[in-house]
């Protein structure tokens, strides 16, 4: 099992997060952060020994990235392959994971899944989708890597999407979100578990994941070796 963070977003609690987790999804600059802090957090990954996912999202700061741009699929190859790009030219990456409403488009949209997979595999990598979307289909239909993703602080709807936040009770506290991770890890339904980084608490719910994780005996690691 892997343990991600979405993080680089400017939301505080990063060194906090990146002493729990295995993997660690940086934003690009585009719907939070700066090119500043995606640099300084790509290099701190690089110190700690962890590996770096791409977390691209919309050109939409206003929103933290939360708002559907309806951009076409060719604008969002781009503004995919822009950030990644960017990133990987800082550090190593091993996967993309989109961020936001990027991500839940991506999700749900074949054509703008398969630009993301395009982006990807020139990059020789893979790409993190929940199974059974879009996401995950793409990467199959590409040859690349697909890295199942289930959400630890999240409430979780019967078909795998993410509640949302709106929604009372969407996001978790540690001891919920502990009972979360271990039910994913246990299921064999995914590779990976995250944790947001920009969740109030993040670093004290990442350390309690982890925690949960390691009394039930549950090794977590990289995803690619």
């Amino acid at each position: 099992m892997n343990l991600n963070a979405d993080i680089g977003e400017g939301a505080g609690e990063d060194e906090a997060v990146l002493a729990s987790v295995d993997s660690a999804n940086i934003a690009c600059g585009v719907h939070a952060g700066s090119a500043s802090i995606a640099i300084a957090t790509a290099w701190r990954c690089r110190t700690l020994g962890l590996e770096v996912g791409a977390h691209p999202g919309y050109d939409d700061r206003s929103g933290f990235g939360r708002i559907e741009r309806s951009l076409g699929a060719d604008e969002i190859e781009a503004l995919i392959a822009f950030q990644v790009a960017s990133l990987a030219a800082v550090v190593a990456i091993a996967y993309v994971k989109p961020h936001g409403a990027l991500y839940h488009r991506c999700q749900r949209d074949a054509a703008a899944a398969d630009g993301l997979a395009r982006v990807a595999k020139s990059h020789g990598i893979g790409l993190m989708g929940q199974p059974g979307f879009e996401i995950v289909a793409a990467a199959e239909r590409a040859d690349i890597p697909a890295y199942r993703e289930g959400f630890a602080d999240r409430l979780m709807l019967p078909d795998g999407s993410l509640a949302p936040r709106s929604q009372t009770g969407a996001i978790l506290d540690p001891d919920l979100a502990a009972q979360q991770a271990l039910s994913l890890a246990r299921s064999g339904r995914f590779d990976t578990i995250c944790v947001h980084g920009d969740t109030k608490g993040a670093g004290q719910l990442a350390a309690a994941v982890r925690k949960a994780l390691r009394e039930a005996g549950i090794e977590t690691a990289p995803l690619v070796s």
